[in-house]
Formats: C-alpha cells, structure tokens, sequence
C-alpha cells in the first residue's frame, strides 16, 4: 500500500511494506535510487511493520522544478514520513544513510535507533566546497531528478557538524547505540561519527535485533 504525503509543495510516497505488530522499520533508499517493492530478505528478520520513502526527486514522489536539493530538505521528507509511521528504526543506503543520522539526531524522540548501510552518495562533496555543474538536464521531470543527483552528491559534510547530530541522538533518544554503523566505506563524517559515543560498530542482523529488542 502506497499513501502521498504532502510536504513543502511536493508528494511523497510513503511505502508500507508490511503490516503487523511490533516495532517499526522505515527503509531510506540510495542516492538515485527508490523504494522496494517488497520487504528486501536481509530485513525479513525485523518482526514489525516495515515502511519505505521514495525520497523527494525520487521514485513515485514529485520532482520539482529547478532542483534545490539539499540533505536537510530531505531530511524533512524523512521527518514527515514519521509523522505517519509514529517511532520507528531507520534503515538507510548511501545518501539514506546519512539522512538516517540527521534525523536520528534532529528527532530522537522518533528514531528508534538509525541502521546505516553502503550505497550510492554515501560519500557526498566530502567537507570542502567546489566546483558544481550542470551540464543540461537531461531527462528532468522523470524520477531520478538529474538535479538531485549532482546536488546530493555534492552536498557538504563538515565532520563536527555530522558528528554533532550522532551526539544529539545519543543525549535524548535513551538507546545504546543510538547508531549502528553497519557499511564498509568510511567517508571522513562517517569516521568522526564512529569516534562519538552515540555510534557503535555492528552487523546488521545485530543491529536489527538490538533495536527490535528495545535498542539495549
């Protein structure tokens, strides 16, 4: 099932998977990317409800005119779509990695623990600005956004300032780990979050069992 969510001029599609009793799990897809059809296997395990955002730009959601993508503005797609889940774990690839932590940290009193997993714009434009280009925009008006795509994988992450957001989660949410980092890749936000207290090193398997259980 499918519903529209609407936020800041666009509709979002918000995804349920799965129903049933439980905790919930909302997946956070890729850079480029979009939501599942179905519960992918490596979270068949989880024993709730399991949701799916297609990102603005993204997916079955609105692809708006003239870009104007940032992390934070997808931030607020996944803050919305929390709004409808009620508390639930997050689990996000790539791009949907990071937004997992923002807002794990912007809404800990929602985020029952953010799962964070490989995959396209984990990386992002690093911590130092440079150059960024369109060279047309082919295909603009069709999912994914080619504006998305150049501005959200360069979009700026100051280790102090991701780190900062992993603290929060940590502080207020009253789980351990608030976040558990389950990707390879180590861009150098990704190292300052695991150097804070609030992140820990997990599987995912073990990451899921930890917040289903109440993320102690």
């Amino acid at each position: 099932m499918t519903v529209f969510i609407t936020h800041n001029q666009v509709k979002l599609a918000l995804h349920t998977l799965r129903e049933g009793d439980g905790p919930s799990l909302l997946l956070l897809h890729a850079l480029g990317e979009h939501s599942p059809a179905a519960v992918p296997p490596e979270f068949a395990q989880w024993p709730g409800r399991v949701f799916a955002l297609d990102f603005t730009g993204h997916g079955a959601s609105t692809v708006p005119g003239g870009g104007g993508y940032t992390a934070e503005v997808l931030m607020g797609d996944a803050d919305a779509a929390l709004w409808m889940t009620g508390p639930a774990s997050l689990a996000g690839r790539g791009l949907g990695a990071y937004l997992a932590l923002l807002i794990a940290g912007g809404r800990p009193e929602l985020v029952r623990g953010a799962i964070l997993l490989d995959g396209a714009g984990l990386a992002g434009g690093g911590d130092k600005p440079g150059p960024l280009s369109i060279r047309g925009v082919p295909g603009h008006g069709k999912a994914p956004d080619p504006f998305a795509l150049v501005e959200l994988a360069s979009d700026l992450r100051p280790p102090d300032y991701v780190s900062r957001f992993a603290e929060l989660a940590a502080e207020h949410s009253g789980l351990d780990p608030a976040i558990a980092v389950c990707c390879k890749a180590r861009p150098d936000w990704l190292k300052a979050v695991v150097a804070t207290r609030g992140a820990r090193e997990l599987d995912l398997a073990d990451a899921m069992t930890t917040y289903a259980t109440g993320g102690r």
